[in-house]
């Protein structure tokens, strides 16, 4: 279990480093929680100071969640139901971050680098599909994101995929439902073209 627990540590401590926070504060002398939602993410990193700081946001939030599960498999040499952990501590270390006082992110590139790293193509790829596919018809990001992550989980599911990653993709799910749970009380908003459809049809 030591392996376990010390990859576990690493995901973790990993996934707390807030680098929006910190780009946003070194290239804009902003606050990124003071700009837009007030979530410290790459999205408002972007707004914050433009592709220049959101780019690398980005990439830095991803590899965070990536690295440690891929120390995890090819150091640790942790495989199946042990890889359950190590894989979820990337995105729990982002949520509730000690670096901001246990009030993170939402965990959404942290997860892309997650699986990537657990999966190669394959889940990152689904996962973008899904997003992209219900952005085109509805506006609320928090439904889009949980929506498409379970859509993910459903095709995972239809294509017999290992056990372990069923559930860690399920837990995963958890995560993002509880760190867009403010936003999610908010019904579902189609896109103007579908609602003057809809009114057109009536």
């Amino acid at each position: 279990m030591l392996p376990v627990a010390i990859a576990t540590a690493i995901g973790f401590l990993m996934g707390s480093l807030p680098f929006s926070v910190w780009l946003v504060r070194w290239r804009v002398r902003k606050d990124v929680r003071a700009v837009g939602d007030g979530n410290p993410g790459a999205i408002n990193a972007w707004r914050a100071g433009g592709w220049r700081v959101g780019v690398p946001a980005l990439l830095l939030d991803v590899v965070k969640g990536g690295l440690p599960v891929a120390l995890a498999r090819f150091i640790f040499g942790l495989e199946s139901w042990s890889l359950i952990p190590a894989s979820l501590s990337p995105v729990v270390g982002h949520v509730v971050s000690p670096w901001l006082r246990f009030r993170g992110g939402k965990g959404i590139a942290a997860t892309f680098g997650v699986w990537s790293a657990l999966t190669y193509w394959v889940v990152p790829t689904t996962l973008g599909l899904f997003l992209a596919t219900i952005m085109l018809f509805q506006t609320v990001p928090a439904w889009t994101v949980v929506t498409a992550t379970l859509a993910t989980l459903i095709a995972l599911l239809a294509l017999r995929s290992e056990p372990h990653l069923v559930v860690a993709f399920a837990l995963n799910l958890v995560l993002l439902v509880w760190t867009h749970r403010r936003e999610l009380r908010f019904a579902p908003k189609l896109r103007d073209f579908l609602r003057r459809r809809q009114k057109e049809d009536r």
